[in-house]
């Protein structure tokens, strides 16, 4: 039970420092109103990192059912334990997004802005286009479990790495989260998506269930497809779980191609 805990508190964590500090630069009368992209991708990744110090020496500070997911397909957890860390992660990151809410809620107030509000619980596409947006989210999370891998087999010091996930976070942001904000966590997005539509946010719009899947779909399988790809290339453990997820992400994508988002050309 105390690693469901430990996820939970470490998912809550991360998603305070996550969707506190896309509230500060999105929503009106701030005092980081406007700080632009960079300041997002480090608050994002100094949430990983904290979080990770925080939790990791009692559940793997897994905070991302991405993560779970991949350890589930390379053997390393138990389907039951898959499930009970995934819905811990998921009950954090709407805990989170609500405490979050309640500490601006008066800049929510302030704002006009309906895609603004929604933008500080769940990600959106810069331009929506289906097969792009959901191989960005497939890409970003292959080079989060890809990195994950390496930096766990490098040799690295228990109390660095989590620094250097933390880095790897931020790296993921700069370089690759412009086209649709870099969800590489489907706990991240769906659970402050449920927040946003259940809880009294003011004057809020629609919730875009429409795009919900990718950030989910697309990260389960780009972090099944890179920790599995770095074990077989580097730890010589080839999994027939590879082949699967491989699969999966050919269909999803071709089938992404017949599938229209709301206000996609």
């Amino acid at each position: 039970m105390e690693n469901f805990i430990a996820e939970f508190f470490g998912t809550m964590v991360l998603l305070v420092f996550g969707t506190g500090v896309v509230a500060g630069v999105v929503l009106k009368g701030t005092k980081s109103n406007s700080a632009g992209w960079i300041v997002i991708t480090f608050g994002w990744g100094l949430g990983v990192m904290v979080a990770v110090y925080a939790t990791g020496w009692i559940s793997g500070a897994h905070i991302n059912p991405a993560v779970t997911v991949a350890l589930w397909a390379a053997e390393e957890l138990s389907a039951a334990d898959m499930v009970g860390y995934i819905v811990a992660q998921l009950l954090g990151a709407f805990v989170g997004a609500a405490i979050v809410l309640g500490m601006y809620y008066p800049h929510y107030k302030m704002t006009e802005d309906k895609g603004g509000k929604l933008a500080t619980f769940s990600t959106g596409p810069a331009v929506r286009h289906t097969p792009s947006n959901f191989l960005s989210e497939v890409v970003g999370t292959f080079m989060l479990l890809f990195g994950i891998a390496g930096i766990n087999n490098s040799g690295v010091v228990d109390g660095v790495a989590p620094l250097l996930v933390g880095l790897l976070v931020v790296g993921i942001g700069l370089t690759l989260g412009g086209t649709t904000g870099y969800a590489i966590n489907p706990a991240r997005d769906l659970g402050p998506r449920i927040a946003h539509f259940l809880l009294p946010v003011p004057d809020k719009g629609d919730s875009d269930w429409n795009y919900s899947w990718i950030p989910v779909v697309g990260p389960i399988i780009g972090g099944a497809l890179g920790y599995l790809t770095y074990s077989a290339v580097f730890l010589d453990t080839l999994s027939p779980m590879l082949y699967v997820f491989a699969g999966l992400f050919v269909l999803v994508q071709i089938a992404s191609f017949y599938i229209k988002l709301d206000g996609q050309a």
